[in-house]
């Protein structure tokens, strides 16, 4: 897909991405990036998955109940369509987004939009989530963050999931995931 680059003097866009565990803070920096952006008088759109409805249908909200208003979408595409004559666009839970999430952002980026996207980098098994990788490999900005280990006290890059349950995708929250360290999440349950 060729998308038409700006012409000189025009605002340059950019993708930023904030991945790391659950309880990271990914949502937290997201909605401070986005609440940022508003104080200083830019148009600020924000997108969740429809299938995330954890703590509410429509916020955006974070483990410690930060909120921001969002649009729940099914559809990545439905960004370009509602994103217009925006400066930012917030994009959260980036991992449970189809195949065209990537797209859609360089699309943005390409219009001068600077967009914001946080995600989950991997799953449950440590193996990359969704489009995560793909994001990441487009972003011009990385921020990984670190959860602390509940059993040892080091720092989390693991959602480890309490459950026997082996489908990718089960939204939960504390009831089901926990930060762990790699070697904490490698042991079983508490030896």
């Amino acid at each position: 897909m060729f998308i038409e680059p700006h012409i000189k003097g025009e605002k340059r866009g950019w993708i930023e991405v904030i991945c790391g565990s659950m309880f990271s803070g990914k949502t937290e920096e997201l909605i401070r990036r986005l609440k940022r952006a508003r104080i200083a008088n830019l148009k600020v759109e924000i997108f969740k998955p429809s299938i995330d409805i954890r703590y509410d249908e429509t916020k955006v909200v974070s483990h410690d109940a930060n909120t921001i208003l969002s649009t729940p979408i099914d559809n990545s595409q439905t960004i370009l369509l509602l994103a217009q004559d925006v400066d930012v666009v917030g994009i959260d839970e980036a991992q449970f987004f189809d195949d065209q999430i990537s797209t859609v952002c360089e699309t943005l980026a390409m219009r001068g939009i600077r967009v914001i996207v946080a995600g989950l980098d991997m799953d449950f098994s440590g193996h990359p989530f969704g489009q995560m990788p793909n994001l990441l490999a487009i972003a011009d900005y990385i921020t990984k963050l670190h959860a602390i280990c509940v059993v040892c006290g080091n720092i989390a890059n693991v959602s480890y999931r309490k459950t026997t349950q082996k489908n990718q995708v089960i939204i939960g929250e504390k009831d089901i995931y926990e930060p762990r360290c790699r070697v904490c999440a490698a042991k079983k349950d508490y030896e």
